[in-house]
Parts: C-alpha cells; structure tokens; sequence
C-alpha cells in the first residue's frame, strides 16, 4: 500500500513541479516560452495519450509487472530529464516520463486494493490513494521553489531517481503478485487513442504560436480525426474494447469528462502563468515563489477534505454548483489581486481559489464513476483522467502565448485568470444542465 501511495505522489507531483523551475530552464537551456510550455505538456501529452492502453496492459500483464515497468520507465527518464543538455532532449524524456506514469497510476490503484477484505476497506484505501495524488499535485510549487533553490533546475528531475531505484527493489522483494484480469488488448483500440489524443494535444499545443493554417497543425488535426474515426470503429468490434460504447454515449459521463477537463484547463493554465508573473514578472526567486503558492495549493488539501461532509448535505450536484460559482468570483478575484500591487492582495485572493477547487476534484471524479453501471467503473476512471490530462495540456498552450513576452506579465495574466473564470463558469452551465443523479450522494475524499 505504501508503494502505491508513493507512486501517486510521484505521478502527480510531476505534473506540477516544473513549473517553478521555468524561468531556470529559460536561462540555462536558452528556451523560448513555446519550449517551456513543452517542458510542461511533453509530460501530459505522453500521459494523456496512454493512459488508456496503460489500464489495459495492467490487466493483461498483471500490476505487479506493470508497477515495476512503469517505475524503470519513470526512473530512467528522469535521470535523462536531470542530465539534459537541450531542450529537444529534456522533451524526449519527458515524453518518456509521462508514459512511465501511465502505467504507474492504474497499476498502483490495482495493488492498493487488491488486499482490501471489504468494500468499506477498499472505498478507505482508495481515498488514501486519491489524497496522496492530490498531495503531490498541490505540493509540486513548493517541493520545485526548495529543490530549485537549494540545488537548481535539475534536482526536480533528480529527486524521481532517488526515490524509483530504491522503490523499485522494495516492489521486487515484498510486493506480492496480484491476479490477473484475464482480458484480452485491444491493440487496434489502443493505437488508435494514442494516436488521436497525442495528434489533438499536439494541434493543440502547436496552434497558438503556429497559427491554425501552419501546415504541422492541420497535418495534427487530420491524424487526429482519422485516428478518432478509426477508435470508433476499432471499439464497436472488439471483444473487450477500451472505451465502451454505452460508456462514451452516456450523458452523465460525458459531462462529468467534460468539466474535468475544464478544471485542468484552468488549474494547470493557472500554475504556468502565475509561476512566469512570480518570478519573471515581479522578480521573486523559486523558493519565495514556490511559497507563494502555498495559499492556492494548501487550500486544496482543506477543500478535499470539506467535499465529502458537504455531499451528505448537498448532494454531488449541489457540491458542484456552490464550487464552480464560487471558484468563477474567486478567480475574477484573483485577476483584479494582481494588478493592485504588492503580493499580500494577490496571496489573499489565491486562499479561496484553493479551497473551492479542492471542493471540486474529489467530487468530480466521484460524480464521474456515479453516472456509469459498475461494470464501467474502471473505464470511466480511465477516461475521466484522459481528459483531464488533456485539458491541462491546452491549457497551458492556451495560456503560455496570452501571458506576454514584456517585462510586465500583469495584463496577460490577468487575461489568462480571465478566461479561466469562463471555462468555471461554463463548468457551472453544465452542471446546471446535467440531470440530478437517482443516487444518494457519496464522495471519496482525495483527487
């Protein structure tokens, strides 16, 4: 269990850490804001992309080999990340890293459970297991500001080394082998996601600096719709298909996929630019930068754990709604914070932003396995995180290029918090359209 909750620390700290160490990055590999957004979405768009082929090849392969596989996979590329000496190669491994993390985070959810001797058991461990994923995304900022200061850019990348080798051998060793799932791949499904949502991340990312028209976009665009076209197909006929059909046809689910990626458009837009205005804009170095974040990502922890005592009263939707109205005025909030001078407004506005989006991600994901039958429960976690992962990827190539390139990242930040008060609301909109779920209200705490 222990293994496990590591592994989703890993995972998701990784998805956040880098952020302040982009102005670092900027100095010593000479890279233009275009390259860091790719520091940050080299990482997601691998992630993304095979997240759902690594749920299958955990039940194929078993977790144990899985888990072991994705920490080599992790381990090495970091130690290539540390080592770079380009940013080509730095995006190579990241690459490398987030598929590494795909099949970590299945495979760990597998062996955390696997020991459980009752549902109430299971629902405990796996709301450990979320809380420690939510952990590490919330502690990122500030585990890069200490590691940046103290020994630079490349001790982010370092620190993964450190802790896979020794884990690792513990997993050889303790770990104990659990039953596979005796499903078939779904190879044609597989290849055909990886290669529509790592093409549409890509168009995506590539889009605002390139221009829509830019010949590499379209080329994206076009792989992307033919692989989407090709999945569908690929799903309809296969045996034991990734995505099922009754899952992605579902409203419920679809909305529940919708706003998630929504949320990481916002959130994970928001910690690239505001970690660029801290330290490029006003001049802060990581680890004063990283503590700044402190109030945004600490609230998150308190917010969680608010999420659940809130769904008994509220219920999931009644959740929802109070969150995303409240994390739209918050945000709105935060954006008038940062042209008023000083840090303390802007510290200030960030308190509530944290709190309400920590009410939101355990109810989110809750609320995306209620809409589905049981039988859908691990494909419906499967998508869920795909499209999150895909909403944090355009969400930072949406916000990179709005941020600015002067001195002064005020005006652009203030547009970047903006347009993610827009997506919140539009987050709202849906809930305010969805259907009141048939269910009492459940939520497990964590990410």
């Amino acid at each position: 269990m222990l293994l496990a909750l590591v592994a989703a620390f890993m995972v998701f700290v990784d998805g956040t850490i880098v952020t302040v160490a982009l102005p670092q990055l900027a100095a010593h590999l000479h890279a233009s804001r275009s390259e860091l957004e790719w520091a940050v979405n080299a990482y997601t768009l691998s992630f993304a992309a095979t997240m759902l082929a690594a749920g299958a090849i955990t039940d194929v392969l078993g977790a144990k080999r899985t888990f072991v596989a994705g920490l080599l996979v992790f381990g090495a590329s970091s130690a290539v990340c540390a080592a770079a000496g380009s940013m080509t190669a730095l995006d190579l491994a990241r690459l490398a890293q987030g598929a590494g993390a795909a099949l970590l985070l299945p495979s760990a959810l597998v062996l955390a459970t696997a020991s459980a001797p009752d549902e109430r058991t299971r629902h405990r461990l796996v709301g450990a297991w979320t809380a420690a994923g939510g952990v590490g995304m919330a502690a990122g900022p500030l585990l890069g500001g200490v590691l940046v200061a103290a020994a630079g850019w490349r001790a982010v990348f370092a620190v993964n080394v450190v802790i896979a080798v020794p884990a690792v051998l513990w997993s050889l060793r303790t770990m104990p082998a659990v039953p596979r799932r005796g499903r078939r791949f779904d190879t044609a499904g597989m290849l055909a996601a990886t290669v529509t949502i790592g093409a549409l991340v890509y168009a995506f990312i590539e889009a605002p600096t390139r221009g829509w028209a830019n010949p590499a976009v379209v080329a994206a665009a076009a792989l992307a719709l033919a692989g989407l076209v090709g999945f569908v197909r690929a799903e309809r006929t296969a045996r034991t298909p990734l995505l099922p059909p009754r899952l992605y046809a579902d409203r419920g689910f679809a909305t529940s996929a919708g706003q998630g990626a929504l949320f990481n458009f916002t959130f994970y837009g928001l910690l690239f630019a505001l970690s660029l205005l801290l330290q490029q804009g006003r001049g802060l170095d990581p680890l004063r930068s990283g503590l700044l974040f402190l109030p945004l990502t600490g609230l998150i922890s308190i917010g969680s754990l608010c999420a659940a005592p809130l769904a008994q009263r509220l219920g999931r939707r009644g959740v929802l709604g109070l969150g995303q109205l409240a994390l739209t005025v918050t945000l709105l909030a935060v954006a008038w914070a940062s042209t008023a001078g000083g840090l303390w407004p802007l510290a200030v506005a960030l308190l509530p932003a944290g709190f309400f989006a920590g009410l939101l991600v355990p109810t989110m994901t809750s609320q995306s396995i209620a809409a589905v039958p049981p039988d859908l429960h691990g494909a419906a976690s499967a998508a869920f995180n795909t499209s999150r992962q895909v909403g944090a990827a355009i969400g930072v190539a949406t916000f990179g290029p709005l941020l600015g390139a002067g001195a002064d990242l005020t005006g652009g930040f203030v547009t970047c918090v903006s347009i993610g008060a827009a997506a919140t609301a539009l987050m709202l909109l849906l809930t305010a359209a969805a259907r009141p779920a048939a269910t009492p209200a459940r939520v497990d705490v964590g990410r």
